[in-house]
């Protein structure tokens, strides 16, 4: 039996506030509790040395000062990073943040959370085993027990090993025809999924076989209305403050 999921708002803020600040940093999980957003979704991988950052990308490029691959890189020196000019001046300095600082900021806002794990190629296995490890010892009582989600089967069967506990959700951009199969072997709570490809007969299948449907990257309010009426249970937005009254 998959692991229970606590209760998911039907609007998630994509990597935070993400609209309006730097992506998967804390100035974006802030900005989020400031729209009244009450879960984040943010992305998890690891530097050289191990270290569970909150970053997209498997380079450093796009979302810092900086250049390299982020698995090649320890964390000593992506901490001297600047994470937030490329977005606005107002953000010039904001570090990139580790999954300790981002869980120590969610619990001071009072912010649930969908834990992308996002695994730089040929590490699937133990960036799985290492975030939902982490996340078993860290993650307050105070919140909601988060959601673990991944596009790698191999990172979430090393978060199943490690964190039965913590439900999960498979992350497709293309629903396979193996769906249920897939997501029953990871014992699944949740299938996500690309809201472009989706149809109301298919979210109207997923939802028949007891999964939970959310899908990216809903930003807005007119398409958010239509997945809601073929059931779809949630919507992450880079701009959560246009969905939250729906």
């Amino acid at each position: 039996m998959a692991a229970q999921e606590t209760s998911v708002p039907r609007v998630i803020c994509h990597r935070g506030g993400s609209g309006y600040a730097p992506e998967n940093t804390l100035a974006a999980m802030r900005k989020a509790a400031e729209l009244g957003g009450k879960w984040v979704e943010f992305d998890a991988k690891l530097t050289r040395d191990n270290t569970v950052i909150i970053m997209h990308d498997d380079a450093v490029d796009r979302t810092t000062n900086g250049h390299g691959k982020v698995a090649e890189t320890d964390w000593r020196d992506i901490r001297k990073l600047d994470a937030g000019g490329w977005f606005g001046q107002a953000f010039r300095g904001e570090p990139v943040p580790t999954l300790t600082a981002i869980i120590a900021e969610l619990a001071r806002l009072g912010l649930g959370a969908n834990v992308e794990i996002k695994p730089c190629p040929g590490r699937d296995e133990e960036t799985g085993h290492i975030v939902a490890a982490q996340l078993m010892e860290e993650w307050p009582a105070s919140l909601p027990v988060p959601l673990v989600s991944s596009f790698s089967a191999v990172s979430l069967a090393a978060a199943l090993k490690v964190a039965p506990r913590l439900p999960r959700a498979f992350l497709v951009s293309r629903i396979p025809a193996d769906w249920r199969e897939r997501t029953r072997e990871l014992d699944c709570v949740a299938l996500h999924t690309d809201q472009k490809r989706l149809t109301a007969g298919v979210a109207a299948d997923i939802k028949r076989a007891g999964l939970a449907l959310r899908a990216y990257t809903v930003n807005e309010r007119d398409r958010a209305e239509t997945l809601f009426s073929w059931g779809v249970d949630g919507v992450f937005s880079d701009f959560a403050d246009r969905l939250l009254t729906i």
